[in-house]
């Protein structure tokens, strides 16, 4: 089971996998309390968007896919909407669309559209070299380190969002002046990650390892540390076996990613649902 690892470009293609999986399960914990999971796909979109765009004109191949992300990020944070009959995820949604319309427009213009497309889509993890990796390791390694010196701080930022209202601590946090500046570093932050991670695996595997591993995880443990390791830990189990069905069966590896994470969620959703089950007929 481990004779892939003999070929450079899988076990750079695992490493880059792990750097991604680790910190975007983390931050997918905080994206699902939240209830903005479309927030990684709008972020994704955007980014791609902006590399669309630096392709199309020929220049700023990094700095623009930033600055795309960091200012759909700053406006994602300031979504305030007051109307109880509107949502978040409808309003990011609708800049999922139409960023999604606007990257394919420009892609359409360049030579190879169909496959750029794709690339976009799913990446090309099997292509990632050290020097990528290492860009990947200082900026992952930059945003894990904020979160963890302040995690308290984003799990408090988290719990506000969430509709408990015996939670007085977080409820008063959300009155605080400083709310907007720590929501504004918590877009940031994502925004950042997905930039990066869209440039070496593709806009779905991103969403994956942001939403499968949370989502799992929350069905597995209460407790947020106890959450938090097990995200990490689907997300890892789904980098390796995500390789290895694509390693053995010749399946693309962005999209075996996917499919490993989704049937790790099929098991783990099975397992919830007979736990549940059985604790009802207890009581």
């Amino acid at each position: 089971m481990l004779e892939m690892f003999q070929l450079d470009f899988i076990v750079q293609a695992f490493v880059v996998s792990i750097i991604i999986g680790v910190v975007l399960s983390y931050l997918g914990v905080h994206v699902v309390g939240r209830g903005i999971v479309f927030v990684d796909l709008a972020l994704g979109q955007i980014s791609s968007l902006g590399v669309a765009v630096s392709d199309y004109m020929g220049y700023g191949k990094t700095i623009i896919p930033i600055a795309f992300a960091l200012t759909g990020a700053l406006l994602m944070s300031l979504i305030n909407i007051r109307d109880k009959r509107l949502k978040v995820e409808a309003i990011i949604g609708i800049i999922y669309a139409v960023a999604s319309a606007a990257t394919v427009m420009l892609i359409s213009k360049t030579p190879h559209g169909d496959s750029d497309i794709q690339e976009v889509l799913f990446g090309n993890i099997l292509s990632v070299d050290w020097a990528q990796i290492k860009l990947v390791g200082i900026i992952f390694g930059a945003i894990g380190l904020v979160h963890f010196i302040f995690y308290k701080k984003f799990y408090l930022l988290t719990e506000s969002f969430e509709d408990d209202e015996t939670n007085t601590e977080a409820i008063a946090f959300r009155k605080n002046k400083l709310f907007r500046l720590w929501n504004f570093i918590f877009y940031i932050s994502i925004g950042l990650a997905i930039v990066f991670a869209v440039r070496t695996s593709g806009v779905i595997p991103v969403f994956s390892f942001l939403i499968i591993p949370a989502v799992g995880a929350i069905m597995l443990a209460k407790n947020n540390l106890r959450v938090t390791i097990f995200a990490v830990i689907i997300s890892l189990v789904g980098a390796y076996f995500g390789l290895f069905v694509s390693f053995h069966y010749d399946f693309p590896a962005g999209s075996s990613l996917v499919a490993v994470l989704g049937g790790l969620f099929l098991l783990i959703s099975i397992f919830y649902f007979i736990r549940n089950r059985s604790m009802e007929k207890k009581t």
